[in-house]
C-alpha cells in the first residue's frame, strides 16, 4: 500500500512556479532551520526546491573529445594530449582522456614530496580554461583514412565536441581515513601520519546531494544538475553503485559509500572555478568536480530527508595502512559524525585525532547558492527522471512534530 502524504506536489506544478518567479527555493543548510522552526509538513508546504552541492576529488572522471577530421583523413589510434595518453579505439577522431591518466615517463611508484605530477585532470582543466593543448597521434593507415601521424595544437574552441563524462561521481557517503601503522603513508585520501596522527574525509555532509535524497526518489536518469559551472545531467547510476543492504541512520542516510551517479555535461559551458586538477603526493592525479543537484519537495518525506544535519550523518573510519589496501571485508574501526569531523577533531578509543577535509564545504555552499539563484531567476527548471536509480524502498519513520 502506497504511503499517504499530507503534501503532494508535482514536477509540473513546481516548474510552473519557477517560470512565474514564485518558487520558494532554499539550500539544504537553510532547510534544516526551516524544518526545525515549522515542522516537516509546513516546511513541505512552504518550500518547493532544496539545492545541494559538493566539491571534491572524483578520480572516476574524464572527457570525450572529437578533435575534427584531418586532411587527409586519419583514424587516430595512439594519442597523446600534452604527453598524457588518451584512449583512441573509438571512431576516427574521437578520444577519451581519463582524469587519472599519467604520462608514460612518470615514476608513479616513487614518492617525491612536493613533486608536481601532470596528468589527464590537468589537460581537462586547461581545456576548460581555453589554453592550447598539443595533440600528437599515430595510426596504421587505411584506404579511407590514409594519414599516419599528426601533431597540432587544439583548444576548446577548435574541437568539435568536448563532453565531460564521469563514470562515478558524487559518492553518497565515504570513508574517513586513518593510519594505524608506524610509518607515514601516501594515499588518495592524502598523507596519513602514523599511529592515527590525523584523519581525512571527503564529503559535504548535510549539503551533499545524494545524502539529501537517500533512496533516490527524485534523483535519477535524466536529472538536470549543476556540473562544473554549467548544466549537466545524470546519465545512469555510477559504477560501484551499491545502495542495497547497507546500514542507515534514522533519516535513511547510509553510513558507507552506497550510491553513485554517472554524469555528463558540455565542457564549453564549464568553469575552472568548479573543475580543478589535483596532484596528490605519492598517489597520482585526480579531478575536483563541483556538482549541485536540486531536490523538488514533492511531499513531507522528502522534506524530512533534506533536513538532515551533519551531526546525524555517520561515516566509517578505516585503517588505510592495512584494512583498506587488503581488499578484504573488514569492520570499520569506528563511526563518526560529520559535525565532529567539521569541528576539526574526533575521538576514537580515547585518542583525540585531528581531522582534515579533502573536499571543500565552502565551494559546496557556493554551488548550492548558485543553483538556488539559477532556479529563482527561471534559468533552471527541475526535471522528472526518465527512470529512478536502483535503490531500496524508503523505510524511515518521519517525525511529524509541528512547531508553533
Amino acid at each position: 500500500m502506497e504511503e499517504q502524504f499530507k503534501v503532494n506536489k508535482t514536477y509540473e506544478e513546481i516548474n510552473e512556479k519557477i517560470r512565474q518567479g514564485e518558487a520558494v527555493v532554499v539550500t539544504a543548510e537553510e532547510m534544516i532551520e526551516i524544518v526545525e522552526e515549522m515542522g516537516v509538513v509546513k516546511a513541505a508546504e512552504e518550500v518547493d526546491v532544496v539545492t545541494t552541492g559538493t566539491f571534491g576529488a572524483m578520480c572516476s572522471s574524464g572527457a570525450f573529445l572529437n578533435v575534427g577530421h584531418t586532411r587527409p583523413k586519419m583514424k587516430m589510434e595512439e594519442i597523446y594530449l600534452n604527453g598524457v595518453p588518451a584512449y583512441g579505439a573509438l571512431a576516427a577522431v574521437d578520444l577519451y582522456i581519463g582524469a587519472s591518466a599519467l604520462p608514460e615517463n612518470d615514476p608513479r611508484n616513487e614518492v617525491y614530496p612536493g613533486r608536481f605530477e601532470y596528468g589527464g585532470a590537468h589537460v581537462i582543466e586547461e581545456l576548460i580554461a581555453g589554453e592550447d593543448i598539443e595533440l600528437e597521434a599515430y595510426a596504421y593507415g587505411t584506404d579511407c583514412y590514409p594519414r599516419r601521424e599528426i601533431k597540432k595544437i587544439i583548444n576548446i574552441k577548435t574541437v568539435r565536441d568536448a563532453i565531460l563524462c564521469n563514470p562515478r561521481n558524487c559518492y553518497q557517503n565515504y570513508n574517513v581515513a586513518v593510519n594505524k601503522s608506524s610509518r607515514t603513508i601516501y594515499t588518495y585520501m592524502g598523507i596519513l601520519r602514523p599511529n592515527m596522527g590525523n584523519a581525512t574525509y571527503s564529503s559535504a555532509g548535510q549539503l551533499s546531494p545524494l545524502l539529501n535524497d537517500p533512496f533516490f526518489e527524485t534523483i535519477g536518469i535524466g536529472t538536470r544538475i549543476f556540473l562544473g559551472g554549467g548544466i549537466g545531467y545524470i546519465a545512469f547510476h555510477g559504477t560501484q553503485h551499491a545502495p542495497f543492504g547497507v546500514r542507515r541512520t534514522k533519516k535513511g542516510q547510509p553510513v558507507e559509500g552506497s550510491g553513485t551517479i554517472m554524469t555528463v555535461g558540455d565542457m564549453k559551458q564549464m568553469s575552472t572555478n568548479f573543475i580543478r586538477a589535483a596532484s596528490i603526493i605519492g598517489y597520482g592525479v585526480s579531478l575536483f568536480v563541483g556538482i549541485g543537484i536540486p531536490i523538488p519537495i514533492l511531499n513531507e518525506r522528502i522534506a524530512f530527508y533534506t533536513s538532515v544535519k551533519d551531526s546525524e550523518i555517520l561515516a566509517p573510519v578505516y585503517d588505510y595502512s592495512s584494512d583498506y589496501p587488503s581488499g578484504e571485508a573488514v569492520n570499520p574501526i569506528a563511526y563518526v559524525n560529520y559535525g565532529d569531523l567539521r569541528k576539526g577533531q574526533i575521538e576514537i578509543n580515547g585518542k583525540k585525532i585531528q581531522t582534515c577535509p579533502l573536499s571543500s564545504y565552502y565551494k559546496a555552499r557556493e554551488i548550492a547558492n548558485i543553483l538556488k539563484e539559477w532556479i529563482k531567476e527561471g534559468r533552471f527548471e527541475i526535471s522528472r527522471p526518465a527512470e529512478r536509480l536502483p535503490a531500496p524502498k524508503p523505510d524511515v519513520k518521519i517525525e511529524y512534530e509541528e512547531r508553533k
